[in-house]
């Protein structure tokens, strides 16, 4: 069950319907597209339109919500990251237009060619300032998160952030963080989100733009996660408690004793979020959609990250019967 205002009106509108897309004016020529699914932005300037990702959920779709406010050209691109979900698309803006992004979605590109993502034109490695008919534009690489080359786009005057794949407001994200690599770079991504003073934020997915208050509360979310995952390594992977849980099975079957450890452990930190009281006293699948089915895959996701790429306390001593360790 989603909570009762997730699922805005334009969801059910006669446009939404037959057309499959939503458009919408954040601030100051800075606009929101979505698929209802999938979401995109674009920026009109002086001298041209500055998009942000092409979806394939989106298409030529992208072409028809910018049709819609404006017959100035799209100049400029702006790959958020590499995956194809997001840009693979982008073959619709045409061969003439800069394509703008980090060093390593490049790279990436480059590596795993793909005619309907083109090469970006122009690369950074931090920082770059992309300045187009009076709009500024501040992208950022601030480190692996959801996947190397993931960047920050951020419009200082429309007060619009968009950071894609970390949170999606209204709901909890998709199964696996988001299928995010580094787990650990997510987490401190969500941190640097709300290190930006914005009141509009593209997240690339779902039904919802979001304010920093939505922002917030998937923060919150996920560190409930962080929270109930910490506690089941510290109590499912201790050396001791995994010996009782995978032989219990008998040694003949130790990957079904290796499910019970991991499911018992997914379990546990999914009833920790699930029956935790939030900081308004509703329970998280009052607040946020998809709570119900996906964060027993943010479990999985989050405890895993804390086993490999967390620090370990301890690890097992030579010798009989050495003290316990986590594992």
């Amino acid at each position: 069950m989603d909570p009762a205002d997730y699922y805005p009106p334009y969801f059910q509108s006669e446009h939404f319907q037959k057309y499959g897309y939503h458009v919408e004016e954040l601030r100051g020529g800075f606009y929101w597209v979505t698929s209802a699914g999938y979401d995109a932005a674009f920026v009109v300037t002086e001298e041209g339109v500055v998009a942000i990702d092409a979806p394939p959920t989106l298409g030529e779709n992208m072409l028809a919500a910018i049709e819609d406010v404006t017959d100035r050209p799209v100049t400029h691109v702006i790959y958020s990251h590499w995956h194809a979900d997001h840009i693979g698309a982008a073959s619709v803006f045409g061969p003439d237009v800069e394509i703008v992004a980090h060093r390593i979605t490049k790279e990436l590109l480059e590596r795993f060619p793909d005619p309907k993502r083109p090469l970006p034109t122009r690369t950074f490695d931090d920082e770059l300032v992309l300045e187009v008919g009076g709009v500024s534009l501040q992208l950022s690489y601030k480190g692996e998160n959801h996947c190397p080359g993931n960047i920050f786009i951020y419009a200082p005057r429309q007060k619009v952030l968009t950071a894609v794949d970390i949170v999606s407001p209204g709901s909890v994200t998709f199964m696996h963080c988001d299928a995010s690599q580094n787990i650990s770079g997510w987490y401190e991504a969500q941190s640097q989100i709300l290190e930006y003073d914005f009141d509009y934020f593209v997240g690339g997915h779902h039904m919802h733009y979001g304010t920093y208050e939505q922002v917030k509360l998937c923060v919150e979310y996920f560190a409930d996660v962080l929270e109930g995952a910490t506690a089941a390594v510290e109590r499912f992977s201790r050396s001791d408690a995994l010996v009782d849980i995978v032989t219990g099975t008998g040694w003949d079957r130790i990957f079904v004793g290796t499910e019970n450890w991991i499911s018992s452990m997914a379990n546990y930190t999914t009833r920790h979020v699930l029956e935790k009281q939030t900081s308004d006293g509703r329970l998280w699948w009052e607040r946020l959609a998809g709570a119900t089915t996906q964060t027993k895959y943010h479990a999985y996701t989050v405890l895993e990250s804390i086993r490999l790429e967390r620090p370990r306390p301890d690890y097992r001593l030579r010798g009989e019967n050495p003290p316990v360790f986590l594992t």
